[in-house]
């Protein structure tokens, strides 16, 4: 298995460890009828790759689907929290799907290439710093610091906070997961910007 190193320097594995199913059952058929597809039509590597494990797609379909669908997080402050833990974490597969839902949403190709940059570097409004300091100390710390907590108390009420913690600690582990497994980027998925 060969590696490459991501923007940050951390290796990488340069082709899949598991090799995306492409024998779809009539279980994990059902589970990709509900439209987890790419711009081609074609089920996502990401799911392809979790269908080796047909309960547990199901079961991560609802759950990751829930903040996608369901939540209760302004759509553009979610796609802040997933992008820039996808880049704490240097998962160019994670960090290019949701450049596309980025987009999709109203967040900038400007704002999306600075959530890979020092946040000092970055003329951030309040609520925005905010997310990108609580990513970063999650991903640093695995715990949201103090001074951290005080401005998220400021800005978001106690049903949001507990979305915002969980939404980054999924997309931490999606991001491990893609890492670890080497999951291709699917055809029409971006990867690092510029």
């Amino acid at each position: 298995m060969t590696t490459s190193l991501s923007p940050l320097g951390k290796p990488r594995p340069t082709e899949p460890r598991l090799v995306p199913v492409d024998t779809i059952s009539e279980e994990v058929a059902d589970i990709f009828s509900r439209g987890i597809t790419s711009g081609t039509g074609e089920p996502l590597n990401i799911f392809k790759t979790i269908a080796h494990h047909p309960k547990l797609l199901k079961r991560f379909m609802t759950y990751a689907g829930f903040f996608l669908n369901k939540g209760v997080l302004p759509v553009r402050e979610r796609e802040i929290v997933i992008l820039r833990v996808g880049w704490n974490c240097q998962s160019v597969y994670e960090f290019g799907q949701h450049t596309i839902i980025g987009e999709r949403v109203g967040l900038t190709m400007q704002e999306i290439t600075d959530l890979t940059k020092d946040i000092g570097a970055v003329n951030w409004s309040a609520r925005d710093r905010t997310l990108i300091e609580m990513c970063d100390d999650l991903c640093r710390d695995d715990c949201v610091s103090d001074a951290t907590w005080q401005l998220l108390q400021t800005h978001w009420n106690e049903t949001e906070l507990v979305e915002l913690i969980m939404v980054a600690g999924t997309y931490r582990l999606v991001s491990g997961f893609l890492n670890t497994m080497g999951v291709e980027l699917d055809a029409d998925t971006p990867g690092w910007p510029q």
